[in-house]
């Protein structure tokens, strides 16, 4: 089944979605959650150290450039049609109905594939934060468990997006109290001259790419754009949003601009830290480079540091499942309103108003992908999670040339 014409929107609430129920700390809280930093940052910041060395922070600050300006772009389509389909229903009217398709087809696949990485690292670090390091090691332990995430979060998604929001308000004060705390304890080390040999002082030229070849930006650019993917959630719960036509637009600018800063905060405190050797805690140590956040635990401020991060990667992956979950079954809720999908995927809960359908065929696809995928190979599920940037930058670039036609 596909469109055939240009999709004309239904008014705001008429999709059945409980109006109003956001507001806009709500809507960033949802933004915030599906982009999951610290998971992001401990998956990624040692890959882009790598490719350009102590200009990491100037990566996160080139990425966050065109990130704005497409944040700007969903502001502006917001404000002229808001709607849950996002990038579907904005390309669909400003190039056709092909393309709309694409974008939200683009958009679902990139979250059923995320899904099934993000829970099973929240089963990972979980397993690691209770001492369980064995089952953390078993692969039918942490495929069980992350199983048992996507199913949960996938039923607190139906559930009610005001029982959602609540959730992403603990899941965020947990990741950004930790965050912050340890990379200002791990800062005021090195200023204090108490954070050992290894630390270097901290430089604003860090935050110019200078010296740097066009391949090593552009392969440090393509990770740091996986680490911003997911702001767009807030656009996805616009119409559950308090002034649909204008909250959700600034939730996404603030949203972006609160993740630059925790980026460049925190590569600044762990490149000061741990340094750049290939020795020891150094950011250049091959077996590092995986995971340098709770690698930094233990020796930025002991076991308890090392804990709390444990647990902050696990609830920023275990609040990213959820997050989601939720704007991939609202896209598809848009586009069987519009008649390029079975209209079955237009209900909605009469109770919950959520669209609880689309929600846990969502969750059963995610959970297909993962399950699939595990048994084939596990280089499979990695591949598939490294090739994520190339299709998020597809779906965001259609997004921007839509705003501007």
């Amino acid at each position: 089944m596909a469109i055939t014409e240009e999709p004309k929107s239904p008014a705001i609430g008429g999709k059945g979605l409980q109006s109003g129920a956001l507001g806009l700390v709500g809507n960033v809280v949802i933004g915030l959650g599906a982009v999951a930093p610290a998971y992001s940052l401990a998956a990624t910041l040692g890959y882009v150290v790598l490719a350009v060395g102590d200009k990491a922070p100037a990566m996160f600050v080139l990425a966050f450039i065109p990130m704005l300006l497409v944040a700007f772009a969903y502001k502006e389509l917001s404000q002229d049609t808001p709607d849950c389909g996002t990038t579907f229903t904005w390309a669909t009217k400003a190039f056709g109905p092909w393309i709309g398709w694409i974008g939200g087809w683009g958009l679902a696949v990139s979250a059923i594939i995320v899904l099934a990485n993000v829970s099973e690292i929240a089963a990972i670090y979980l397993y690691n934060f209770l001492g369980l390091t064995d089952l953390a090691e078993s692969v039918p332990a942490t495929v069980g468990l992350g199983c048992f995430f996507i199913i949960s979060m996938t039923l607190v998604s139906a559930r009610g997006i005001v029982v959602s929001e609540r959730m992403q308000n603990i899941l965020i004060a947990i990741q950004f109290g930790v965050l912050i705390t340890v990379s200002i304890i791990a800062l005021v080390r090195v200023f204090s001259g108490t954070a050992g040999a290894q630390a270097i002082s901290p430089q604003l030229s860090w935050l110019w790419p200078s010296g740097l070849d066009v391949s090593s930006i552009a392969a440090a650019i393509i990770l740091c754009i996986f680490i911003y993917w997911g702001w767009d959630a807030c656009l996805a719960v616009g119409e559950e949003t308090k002034d649909p036509g204008k909250t959700p637009g600034i939730a996404a600018l603030i949203t972006t601009v609160i993740l630059v800063c925790t980026y460049v905060l925190v590569a600044y405190a762990v490149q000061s830290f741990a340094g750049l050797s290939e020795a020891g805690i150094g950011l250049n140590t091959p077996n590092n480079t995986d995971d340098v956040l709770t690698v930094l635990g233990q020796p930025v401020a002991g076991a308890i540091a090392a804990s709390a991060l444990l647990l902050t990667v696990s609830v920023s992956a275990l609040s990213s499942t959820q997050t989601t979950i939720l704007p991939t079954a609202r896209g598809t809720l848009s586009m069987a309103v519009y008649e390029a999908i079975p209209k079955r995927f237009a209900s909605v809960h009469p109770r919950y108003m959520t669209p609880a359908f689309g929600t846990i065929v969502m969750g059963i696809s995610a959970l297909f992908f993962y399950l699939v995928l595990k048994v084939l190979s596990e280089n499979a599920l990695l591949d598939s999670v490294a090739s994520l940037g190339l299709a998020v930058a597809f779906y965001y670039g259609i997004t921007a040339f839509a705003c501007v036609w």
